[in-house]
């Protein structure tokens, strides 16, 4: 039985023009293709936009920690949940986004938006040390 292709693959600037906050809408709620497509492209794209933003991989990192340990709602409500031009509007949209499909004081929602960040914080340790090698 032959196996279908996979799928082409897509450049940087097609995965940067994603809309990350709607991935976070659909792909939060339920398991699924959604969430693949939030934990894959989803979280390429929020790398990208995060680079461009200049933030570290630690300080996405650290952001994923906040979240699982005071929890989505307190995250959410941080004035400058990542710090850099444009970085705090970016954080912002995304745990506004989680925010509005899931329970806010509920760990595992918290767990769930956490361990995303850690799949974009990630990603963004492997581009800058592909970059360096």
């Amino acid at each position: 039985m032959n196996s279908p292709a996979p799928p082409p693959g897509r450049t940087d600037a097609e995965l940067a023009a994603l809309d990350v906050p709607a991935l976070l809408r659909f792909g939060l709620p339920a398991d699924g293709p959604h969430r693949r497509a939030l934990f894959a492209d989803g979280a390429v794209a929020a790398a990208l936009l995060a680079e461009r933003c200049e933030v570290p991989p630690y300080a996405v990192s650290y952001l994923s920690e906040v979240v699982r340990a005071a929890g989505l709602r307190a995250a959410a409500g941080l004035p400058e949940p990542l710090v850099g031009p444009g970085a705090a509007e970016l954080a912002g949209e995304w745990l506004a986004g989680a925010a509005a499909v899931l329970d806010a004081d509920d760990p595992a929602a918290g767990a769930l938006v956490a361990d995303w960040l850690e799949a974009v914080a990630a990603l963004l340790e492997l581009r800058r040390t592909g970059r360096r090698g």
